[in-house]
Formats: structure tokens, sequence, C-alpha cells
């Protein structure tokens, strides 16, 4: 590590420039001004270094000091990272507030992992064992729920290696602080101390063996997601929606039920409402899976929108950063990133100060690229080391348009790399439709690698129900204009039997409660066979349209509708008695109202007759 000192020479904002920087590198950390406030080198030309800072920067003045690190901006990985809450750059919310009160002090320095707490270490290996980058070295109870694997660092040399082999020369099992030396290894006749905690910049992706195509869905437990428009594990989403639409409730809502292992929810630039919300609700919710705190497989990165601009920036490769350690494990992680529009803002309120060329609506032109970057993170594989671990990192993007237009730079560079488009419309939104996705301009890309999945665990012809449901809204959608000008009664049976099953899908199927106990969460079982159960009265009262003239309100009079909007609040566990019956119930309903149960009664009575004249 080596440091030098330079002076400030402006101060514009959160962007300060500073001259006798010649040997300073690209994203250095530096300490600005007397209280060394946080910053990171963003542009060099001769000695002359642009750094973006990530406190408050009143009262800074020409001729203070800067003083590099030489070192990238990075995160501290190790224990303690979950049940925990950090601001953009990795400082513990808890602490600072003990230090300093409600608000951040300038220049506060904490670090980010309690450096006091010890830790059960349980080594894996067994001195003279040759190990790799990537290999387990041993393992820490974390929380109840998940168990940490301390890991041979890809960077242990100084460089990012992935080959070299290692032997384990010395184990110090027991209890230990993140600092203390847990395991040395050796090669090439060198030593090398490994600790439970390790540093990585926060700008370079974590290394996998391999990527692999994603084939096991994100379950989430809403319906219209999972059904409709399901997200790959270690796939990349965006939920687009204008002020109100339900983004961060759907985001908080995925969070706590997705079958994930371990969740990362970062607050970009959002109200501090809304943060406030999080920071109170997540620790008094409970993990579903584990029945222990839902806290105890989340991080926290809360990044406010008084918090300084600059600091949006880094919080999003913060996140995503400590979301790739957990994946390295093994586990599954969904990262949360709320809103993508903020990080954005704070390109472009940088790229201003920097005075650079404007793109599309005065955000930098390098929008695109650093937004695919970010997305490109996300993915499944196996993990390095020789145990060919799998793990996966899913990211879940939300974007803010101003006024919802989905035309803006930020929302067209977003679903220009991801794979999934949850479109949020304000009109469901305000009629209390949740989750308020539309079902008409969201889609997903994943299905075709996901269907033996859902044929597997749900049914064969689970595709195909979707498909014919979504063919089924779509129409809706089409007739909707021909019956505000005619009325429904002017339409022909099957296209009023069509508009009657639509309503069911959108109010019995797509519709949840998010505060019912029962429908907040729905299996993907329990899923297919309530569509199962719609699409099978659909197709029995189109198919007996033929056969028989029955009148489309003795069809609407039936009581098997009730029944079914009543079936997505059967329990879990009653499911398949359930709906075998519901199925029973809508074959009988349907033959009575044509008759047929009555030409079955008595065609024996015939026969009988029959045989008796012979």
């Amino acid at each position: 590590m080596s440091e030098l000192t330079g002076k400030i020479r402006k101060v514009a904002g959160p962007l300060v420039v500073a001259t006798g920087m010649r040997g300073a590198k690209m994203y250095d950390v530096t300490q600005v001004g007397p209280d060394k406030l946080v910053g990171e080198i963003i542009e060099l030309e001769d000695d002359t270094a642009s750094i973006q800072v990530y406190e408050e920067t009143s009262g800074l003045q020409p001729g203070h000091p800067v003083v590099t690190t030489g070192l990238p901006m990075s995160v501290t990985l190790g224990p303690g990272m979950l049940d925990n809450i950090y601001d953009g750059i990795q400082r513990p919310l808890r602490v600072i507030k003990e230090m300093s009160g409600a608000f951040i002090a300038r220049g506060i320095s904490v670090d980010s992992l309690d450096m006091a707490k010890e830790w059960e270490f349980t080594a894996t290996v067994k001195e003279g064992d040759t190990v790799v980058p990537g290999d387990a070295l041993g393992t820490v109870p974390e929380t109840e729920s998940i168990k940490h694997t301390v890991m041979v660092p890809p960077s242990l040399t100084g460089a990012i290696v992935t080959d070299t082999e290692f032997t384990v020369k010395k184990i110090a099992p027991g209890l230990h602080t993140v600092a203390d030396v847990v395991v040395t290894l050796s090669a090439a006749g060198k030593d090398y101390d490994v600790t439970m905690a390790q540093r990585w910049p926060i700008r370079q992706p974590r290394p996998l063996a391999n990527k692999t195509v994603p084939s096991q869905p994100l379950i989430t437990g809403q319906r219209v997601i999972d059904t409709f428009f399901p997200m790959a594990k270690g796939g990349a989403c965006a939920i687009p929606g204008p002020f109100g639409s339900g983004k961060s409730v759907t985001q908080q809502q995925i969070a706590k039920w997705a079958d994930a292992d371990v969740i990362v929810y970062i607050g970009c630039g959002e109200r501090g409402n809304e943060m406030t919300d999080v920071l109170l609700e997540f620790p008094e919710l409970e993990d579903p899976r584990t029945g222990k705190s839902l806290m105890q497989r989340t991080v926290l990165i809360a990044n406010t929108s008084n918090m300084p601009v600059a600091a949006r920036e880094a919080s999003i490769y913060t996140g995503i950063t400590i979301a790739e350690y957990y994946r390295d494990m093994g586990y599954s992680v969904a990262l949360m990133a709320d809103s993508t529009s903020r990080w954005a803002e704070a390109l472009r309120e940088i790229s201003g100060r920097l005075q650079e060329m404007p793109g599309d609506e005065g955000y930098p032109a390098y929008l695109g690229s650093r937004t695919a970057q970010f997305y490109e993170r996300a993915g499944a594989g196996t993990m390095l080391g020789s145990e060919k671990r799998e793990g996966s990192l899913s990211v879940i993007g939300a974007v803010s348009p101003p006024g919802g237009d989905l035309s803006e730079p930020v929302t067209q560079n977003t679903l220009r790399v991801v794979k999934v488009f949850w479109g949020l419309d304000q009109k469901l939104a305000y009629a209390r439709h949740y989750p308020a996705i539309n079902w008409l301009t969201s889609y997903t890309l994943y299905f075709d690698q996901l269907k033996g999945y859902f044929a597997d665990k749900a049914g064969s012809d689970y595709a195909q129900f979707r498909e014919e449901s979504l063919a089924i809204l779509q129409e809706e959608a089409a007739l909707e204009e021909v019956v505000r000008l005619v009325g429904i009664e002017a339409l022909s049976k099957p296209e009023q039997l069509l508009l009657h099953t639509a309503r069911s899908l959108r109010e019995d199927y797509l519709q949840q409660n998010g505060f019912d106990p029962i429908d907040t969460y729905t299996s993907t079982t329990k899923q297919y066979r309530l569509l199962k159960s719609i699409m099978h009265l659909y197709r029995s009262a189109k198919e007996h349209l033929n056969k028989a003239d029955y009148s489309m309100a003795d069809l609407l009079a039936l009581p098997v509708w009730e029944t079914i909007a009543r079936a997505k609040m059967t329990p879990e566990k009653e499911v398949a008695k359930a709906f075998d019956s519901l199925e029973q119930e809508i074959t009988t309903a349907v033959q009575g109202l044509t008759g047929e149960d009555e030409v079955a009664a008595d065609a024996p009575v015939e026969e009988e007759t029959a045989v008796a004249n012979a």
C-alpha cells in the first residue's frame, strides 16, 4: 500500500478536484480534507485527480489535503454481515447511531464487522491437505439459519488466481475474532495467513469456475410471477413502474417469500420513510422456512435520498459484492435494488460535474454499459474450488421512470440486459389489485428453460394452461372496446364465456391479499391446481355450448364460480383433497346445466326396456 498527498484545487458538490496526485490509480480510495472524508478517484489527468466524495463536502476548501490509500474501494467479507444494516459504503448504521446519534457524522470511521466478537471456527480440512482458491477451510454458525463457509480467497497471493495449489500448514480451531488467523497455507515456500474476513474490490466481480444456463425458478409464491412470468435462479429482472404502483412492496414481498437462502436488500436513494418501514418491519418478520427472524438471512443496505448523492453509486456495488460472496458458498442469493433510477441519477450528477458530453436526457453516454456491468454479475454456475459447489445470484432491480414513461433511458437500458420484465400498472394499483403487474405488457424469456421444472413439480399440462390463460386475458383486452360500445349481451356466447373466465383469472387467480396468512403465499402445486380448475370450467362450458343451448345467466348462476373464488384460501395441507372435490363439482355442475346428468340417468332404463321387449 502506497500513500501520497495532494491538495484540493476545486470543490463542486460531491466532486473534488485535487492536484499533486501523480502516481495515483483509478478507483483508489482517498481521505479528503481534515475530516478524512471517504472519496474515490474517478478521473485522472496528469497530476490532477477528480474524486467523488461519499460524504457531505461542505466546509472543504482549496488547499486542504487529499491522501490516497493506494487501495480500491473494497468491502470486508466475513461472519457478521447477516442481520446487519449498512450504509452505501458498508458502515454499520447501528454502530454509527451509538457513536453519532441520528445523523452520520462527517468523516466517521467504523469497522464493517465487529472485530471484538468471537466466532466458533470448525475446520473442514486437515494439516497436510492440498487446497485451491474457493475451497472450504471451515465453517462458522453465523446465524441459526445460515452456516458461514470460510474459503481460500482467490486474491490470497495478491493477484486473482484460481488454480494455485496450497498446502494446509496449520489450523487453529475454536473461538476467534474475524481478524485472527485460523488457517495457515503454504505454496512455493511461502506462507499465507487466512482469517475469517477478507477484502474484495466492489467494482470487480468475484470469479466463478463456470456459468451455467439457469434451470430452476426463483419461487416467490406470487401467482402472477411464478405462473405467468417466472424468473430463474441466477436471472436478472426489472420492475419498472410509476410512483405508488408498488415496486417496493413487491420487492419486500419477494424478499420474505422467495426460496432464496440469502437476501441482500439495497435501498438506493429511496425516501427515508420507505427505508424506515423496511428497517422496522424486517426484524419483526418471521422467516416462513425456518420460523426464525427474517433478518437472520438478510443484509440491508440503507442509502436514503437525503444522504450524499455519490454514495448511491457505490451502494449497489457494495450490495452485489456481498451477494456474490454468499453465492460462492453455494447459496442461492436474491438481491433487491430499489431503485436503480436513483443510482443512475447519481451517475448523471457526477457526469455533469465532470463536464462530460451528456447523452439522452442528460444521462452519461456510458449509462448502458454501466447498467449491463451491474446486471451481468447475476448468474448461476459452479463455484471455484475442488468441491464443485453450485450457487446462484438473482438480481431484481426496480426502476422508477418519471411519470411511468417506460421510454426513458434508464428503463430502456435495463430492458436490454434483463430477461424478465414485471411491468407495474398504476391503474391496477389504484384499483387495489395486488400485485399490480400488468399481464399484457410483462414478459419472461426464461420459461422455455423452466418448463421441465414446472412439468415435474406441478403437472405436464402446466405450460398449456399458462399459454391458454394468457391468450384469454389478451382476447379480453381486445373485446373491451366492443363491450363498452354495445354491451356484453351483444357478444356471442363463446365470447361472453371468455370474458367471464378472464374476470375469474384476474380476480380469483392473479389478485392476491398480501395481508392474508394463506393468500399471501401460494405454492407451485396449489397454483397449478387453482389454474387447472378455472381452465377446466372454461373448457367444459365451452365444449357443452356446442351440445346444448343453455343461457349465460344459468352458467353464471352456478355456485361453482364462488367455490373457485374461495379455493385460493385453501390451506396448503388441504390442497389435494379440496381441489379433487372442486374439479368433480365443476364436472357435475356443467353436466347439470346442459341436462347431461338426466340423459345419463335415463340410459339404463331404456336399455332394460329394450331387453324386456326382446
